[in-house]
């Protein structure tokens, strides 16, 4: 982090970062929520404390959205968020206000503690160590007891390790760029809904029926789930065009690049891919499509190959022209080349933070864990999974009024003998 005049401290965009506040639209931009939720009501009063003293640990957090000339950047936010009570859909718009402000919210509904966060601030890794740091410090306050720093909770009276609030992006890019042309993806149909409305579906499992489902087929629960959803998207395109006009299906998978890079940060540091296939070329068993995807990601995850995509992205970000050229004019570039790449190459998002631990000290307390992302700008559903406690939860969001990926996905995970629990905020609109 820098300082600037006044002492107030300011921190450049990570690399991932700097596309978030040139895309953004009036009526969208990447938010994401986390949750946890406690066996007993939460203590408003006591919850704030909690945000007010984790200030200090964690500067790349507490900050608010800035344009400069030449880019956006990340301010220090004067005071900390103040909590709210959680009064509707989760993902509520953001306003440029409410960034300007700060760029992550508090919410709390019952014995719910749920934060959302703008995309510039970090991503699922990252926060997730925020959300465990800060239900750790609350549970502490709350009774008196104390949590280790373990299963990604850190210690709330350490400094911070400045390769929390690195650029790993900057660290780890490549000599030289890789780059690799896709085709664009299939795009599912739907009448948006009106407003800002956004129906979540949540499909509760259990996590040891899906990991051996997964096992029969000799893949990853990610790989499985992802090759469950292009079933699906397969088959409703087969239904609504003629081959010889349909498209690739391909399942956008974020990667958490600090599973192959020794890095810190908590702040962005992941990449997506996009497993598929052609239907134009044949049709796709279940196991066909957890072998291809297996495969693809095998040959697409590796030091060498993310370092490269990398470089592709950071080059642009370190050339010196560009730098020179002001925020006005880079915006809509950024916006053009982003409609034409950034969501074309998949046709909605499956986003796992896999099996999520806690310390022994602190479960007891804990009764269910929570992930959810938005929808895309230009593409109306997504899915992202969490699992906590040997119970899985797939939330499936959407902006379009049908159901019906939901419908087939879950059916289909139930035809495969893994039983499912189905929740839905159709009641809180």
């Amino acid at each position: 982090m820098k300082r600037e005049r006044k002492s107030r401290v300011w921190m450049p965009l990570d690399n991932a970062a700097l596309i978030f506040p040139a895309i953004r639209r009036k009526n969208w931009n990447n938010v994401f929520r986390e949750s946890v939720t406690l066996k007993e009501d939460i203590d408003p009063a006591l919850l704030q404390q909690a945000v007010d003293e984790l200030m200090p640990r964690f500067p790349s957090f507490y900050l608010r959205l800035r344009r400069g000339v030449f880019w956006y950047y990340l301010e220090e936010v004067s005071a900390p968020p103040r909590i709210q009570e959680d009064y509707a859909y989760p993902l509520t718009f953001m306003t440029r206000r409410e960034m300007g402000r700060c760029c992550f919210r508090v919410l709390y509904f019952r014995n719910r503690i749920a934060l959302e966060f703008f995309h510039v601030l970090s991503d699922g890794g990252g926060a997730m160590t925020f959300l465990k740091t800060l239900t750790a410090h609350y549970v502490s306050l709350r009774y008196g007891i104390k949590i280790p720093s373990t299963d990604g909770v850190l210690d709330a009276s350490e400094t911070p390790n400045p390769g929390e609030l690195e650029d790993s992006f900057q660290r780890f890019a490549a000599d030289h760029a890789a780059f690799c042309p896709e085709a664009e993806a299939y795009r599912l149909p739907g009448r948006r809904e009106l407003g800002r409305f956004l129906h979540l579906i949540t499909g509760v499992v259990p996590g040891e029926d899906l990991h051996a489902l997964a096992h029969g087929y000799g893949c990853t629960v990610t790989v499985l789930l992802a090759a469950i959803m292009a079933e699906c998207v397969l088959t409703i395109q087969t239904e609504a065009l003629p081959k010889k006009r349909q498209k690739p299906v391909k399942i956008t998978i974020p990667v958490d690049l600090r599973r192959l890079f020794p890095s810190r940060t908590l702040r962005n540091f992941a990449l997506t891919v996009n497993p598929g296939v052609d239907p134009r070329l044949g049709s796709y068993t279940l196991q066909e499509l957890c072998d291809t995807f297996t495969h693809q990601l095998a040959a697409e995850i590796t030091p060498q190959r993310m370092a490269g995509r990398i470089a592709e992205n950071v080059e642009p970000q370190r050339n010196r022209l560009l730098k020179a050229v002001p925020i006005l004019l880079k915006t809509p570039v950024m916006r053009a080349v982003y409609n034409r790449r950034g969501e074309r190459l998949g046709c909605l998002n499956v986003s796992n933070l896999g099996v999520q631990k806690l310390p022994e000290a602190m479960a007891p307390f804990v009764d269910r864990m929570e992930f959810i992302i938005g929808v895309q700008y230009s593409y109306p559903n997504n899915c992202s999974v969490v699992t906590y406690g040997g119970v899985t939860l797939i939330n499936m969001i959407r902006s379009t009024q049908s159901p019906e990926l939901e419908r087939r996905f879950f059916s289909r995970l139930v035809e495969l003998g893994v039983p499912v629990s189905i929740e839905a905020n159709e009641e809180a609109r």
